[in-house]
Formats: C-alpha cells, sequence, structure tokens
C-alpha cells in the first residue's frame, strides 16, 4: 500500500481516535485514580478492539456485524454497565495509601474486559471503520500485506494518541498529593466515567 493511503488513513484516525470520546474519558478517569501501569490492560483492550473493527471492514465483514447486531448491543450495555460500576467504586474510594495498591491479578482480565466492551459497543468507532474507512480507501483492492499494513499504522497511531492522554492525566495525579486533593480527583475520575457511560448509552 503507498504511503500516500497510509497517511491519509493515519490523519483521519488520528482525528476521529484524538477527539475525547467515552474510550479516552475512561482511560483519563482510570489513570487518576490508580495510575498508568494500572490502565494497560484497559489499553491493551481498546487497540485489540479497533483492530478487530479495521479487520471487518477491511474484509468486507460488515454485513456479519449488521446480521449480529443484538450481540453488538449486549457488548454495548455490559461496557454501560462495568463503567457506572467503576465510577460508583471511584466515588468511594478512600485516599489512604491502601488505595493505592495495585489491584488484584484478577482485575487486570475485568479491565481488558471493559476495555473491549467499550471499544466494540462504540458506536463512533463502528462508524469510522464500517462506513468512514471505506471513503478513504478502496478496500476491495487491500491485500493481506496492506492490511497488515493498515493495521500497524493504526497501533502506531493509537499507542501515540492513548499514551498521550494517559501520561497527561498521570502527570495531574502526580500534583495531586493531599487527601483532599486526592478525593477531589477521585469524584472528578467518577464523574467522567459516568459520564463516558452516559455518553456510549446515549448512542
Amino acid at each position: 500500500m503507498d504511503i500516500a493511503t497510509l497517511a491519509l488513513f493515519a490523519g483521519a484516525l488520528l482525528v476521529a481516535a484524538g477527539s475525547p470520546g467515552p474510550s479516552i474519558a475512561a482511560l483519563v478517569a482510570r489513570v487518576l485514580a490508580r495510575g498508568v501501569a494500572d490502565v494497560l490492560p484497559f489499553l491493551a483492550a481498546m487497540w485489540l478492539g479497533e483492530g478487530i473493527w479495521l479487520t471487518l471492514a477491511v474484509f468486507g465483514l460488515a454485513m456479519v456485524a449488521e446480521t449480529f447486531h443484538a450481540v453488538f448491543v449486549a457488548i454495548k450495555w455490559a461496557g454501560v454497565a462495568y463503567l457506572l460500576w467503576l465510577a460508583w467504586q471511584m466515588w468511594h474510594a478512600p485516599v489512604t495509601r491502601e488505595a493505592e495498591a495495585l489491584p488484584r491479578a484478577s482485575s487486570a482480565l475485568k479491565l481488558f474486559l471493559a476495555g473491549m466492551a467499550v471499544t466494540l459497543g462504540n458506536p463512533k468507532i463502528m462508524v469510522f471503520y464500517l462506513a468512514l474507512l471505506p471513503t478513504l480507501i478502496d478496500l476491495g483492492r487491500v491485500t493481506l500485506t496492506g492490511w497488515a499494513e493498515l493495521l500497524a499504522t493504526m497501533f502506531v497511531v493509537l499507542v501515540g494518541i492513548d499514551l498521550a492522554w494517559a501520561f497527561a492525566a498521570a502527570q495531574a495525579r502526580r500534583l495531586l498529593k493531599s487527601p483532599r486533593a486526592m478525593h477531589l480527583a477521585n469524584r472528578a475520575g467518577a464523574t467522567a466515567m459516568a459520564g463516558a457511560a452516559a455518553a456510549v448509552a446515549a448512542r
């Protein structure tokens, strides 16, 4: 695939993924509450979920997505429910040192599933890959090599965007040293998480 096509795809994805939405709000809220290390499973799921949507678009499986629409609706509502549960936890989280401990190993799987649910159930992402992408690229002429190049470009763009948001939130978190500041950060993060859930649910 030529560089111009990949650059066009990267630019469109940069605009679409870089604008704050439910996924970014959930990401920032989680980093404010627990730090960057805690959010890595969530990020991995977000990137994998977008890779799934790209693959569906490239290999002409948009009809499959439409056929199994109810499945994606169920995934969407599961993601909404989990985001609301996280928001409730963050709202009531203590601000002692124990609250900063890393989560149990089982939490990584829960975060991964939450990230996958938010990504697969996010209409903004769905529309980009199944409706907008075909207007940018002639998907009928994309080979396996071209798909791999698109996938690699997608990962580079998403990793750059999401890590930038995560580290910006982490810097803000470092400024919040006092218990009162952490309490306010938890409340702000909970509000953002609930807002992300509402944004997903409203679409």
